[in-house]
């Protein structure tokens, strides 16, 4: 699953994580650096499986943790309807 943000939401490394911004809203939403890393790697194309090899291997969790944290940012990003269709 290639995830893919609406039209009109940007974002912005910050020195926390990162920022997305709904231009059509004008709402913003920041990330953790955790959470950040996961929405870089699959706005990259990365499956989510990649995405989370990723994480463990940079993290000391474990791939059901990342699994839940991948699913738990997805919901959220959708529930702000930040996510393309």
């Amino acid at each position: 699953m290639t995830m893919t943000l609406r039209p009109g939401v940007v974002t912005a490394d910050t020195e926390y994580g990162m920022a997305l911004l709904d231009q059509n809203s004008g709402e913003y939403f920041t990330l953790n650096p955790t959470a950040a890393l996961i929405v870089r790697t699959l706005l990259d194309g990365t499956s989510r499986q990649q995405a989370v090899t990723t994480l463990t291997d940079r993290y000391d969790v474990t791939a059901e943790q990342v699994q839940e944290d991948i699913t738990r940012i997805l919901q959220e990003l959708h529930a702000a309807r930040l996510l393309a269709a």
